[in-house]
């Protein structure tokens, strides 16, 4: 092995070291689970729409059960026959469907972590599953590949091209977090007060702790935006892959590959799209193609203002997390063993 690898044991299970083996079974588990969901779906009339009900809906609950079922019988065969690639092409279009079906989940979360509710619960547990699913979709599409080796590399900074795209993602949220805190310290941006912002987040149904916190002055997205460039730089620098020292039990050990990737490709597969869709009509609006709302500011100006800022944020971070996503994915590989190795 090179000097930048190290024969160490890993901190997680050699039952997950043997995922190959079980992951499909897994699939085929959550797909019989999935397709129950899309069923009771449909014979209860409850709509997976984001905004609730709403004529024609129940397509929706036919459509989990669809994508339940044949993933059931493509997961179902990679147990009886292994993985052949028909089965893969199938399970990586299952996994796109799921995929598709999971966006906006980020969203959902971000709304439960500054105290509202979401819209739908049904939707919010359609999505939920539809992420795991797209994640054992995935790994079952993978499970031909053998058990990852015990020698794991040494941590490792990302090429300068990925911190490069760190700072881009970083500063992007410079203006979003500058005009927040605006609004949180009683300012005024956007002719809007932030006396003003704070009765519209209680119309909106914020929680007591979110608004005790922008009384205080700390926007909670903006705090949410200060732990995704956390994230983000995470991946990035070696600290990212190892506990820090003041961590209890867990001083020196490797961080486990999912923990971070989880959020990352979550969050990488939301805002990116998001964001890069949301710059598209703001553009479309700014030549007078579309009609911009004013929502809950003074004047469609205000609005497009505002959704500029937030929008390339969002674009900006969202493909700088897909960058230093991948890298950190390609960094934190197990090293095969070599031949010699085996001597």
């Amino acid at each position: 092995m090179t000097s930048a690898e190290r024969t160490v044991k890993a901190p997680w299970s050699a039952w997950w070291q043997r995922w190959p083996r079980w992951v499909a079974r897994a699939t085929v588990l959550w797909a019989v689970l999935y397709a129950g969901f899309g069923l009771v779906c449909v014979l209860t009339g409850t709509s997976l729409r984001y905004h609730g009900g709403g004529s024609g809906a129940s397509w929706l609950g036919w459509a989990v059960m669809t994508v339940g079922v044949s993933a059931a019988a493509v997961s179902g065969a990679v147990v009886v026959y292994e993985l052949r690639p028909a089965l893969r092409v199938l399970l990586l279009a299952l996994c796109v469907l799921a995929g598709i079906t999971a966006f906006s989940l980020l969203m959902d979360v971000i709304t439960l972590m500054v105290g509202q509710g979401v819209d739908s619960p049904a939707s919010a547990a359609n999505k939920t599953l539809a992420a795991v699913g797209a994640v054992l979709l995935a790994a079952t599409a993978r499970s031909d590949r053998p058990p990852a080796e015990s020698a794991v590399r040494a941590p490792s900074v990302a090429p300068r091209i990925v911190r490069l795209a760190a700072w881009a993602g970083t500063l992007a949220f410079v203006p979003y977090v500058a005009m927040k805190l605006v609004w949180a310290f009683g300012g005024t941006f956007a002719g809007i007060t932030g006396e003003e912002m704070l009765a519209v987040s209680e119309r909106n149904g914020a929680s007591g702790l979110f608004l005790t916190l922008e009384s205080w002055g700390l926007d909670p997205t903006a705090l949410l935006a200060a732990l995704g460039v956390f994230l983000l730089w995470g991946l990035v620098r070696p600290w990212g892959q190892v506990f820090p020292r003041w961590t209890p039990f867990l001083r020196g050990r490797r961080v486990p590959r999912w923990l971070p990737l989880v959020p990352a490709l979550l969050g990488a597969a939301t805002l990116a799209p998001y964001g890069v869709v949301g710059i598209g009509y703001l553009l479309l609006a700014a030549f007078g193609a579309v009609t911009m709302r004013p929502g809950d500011f003074h004047s469609p100006n205000d609005a497009l203002l505002v959704g500029w800022i937030g929008m390339v944020a969002f674009a900006l971070y969202g493909v700088a997390l897909a960058v230093a996503t991948r890298s950190y994915w390609l960094r934190t590989r197990p090293a095969r063993r070599r031949s010699v190795d085996a001597k």
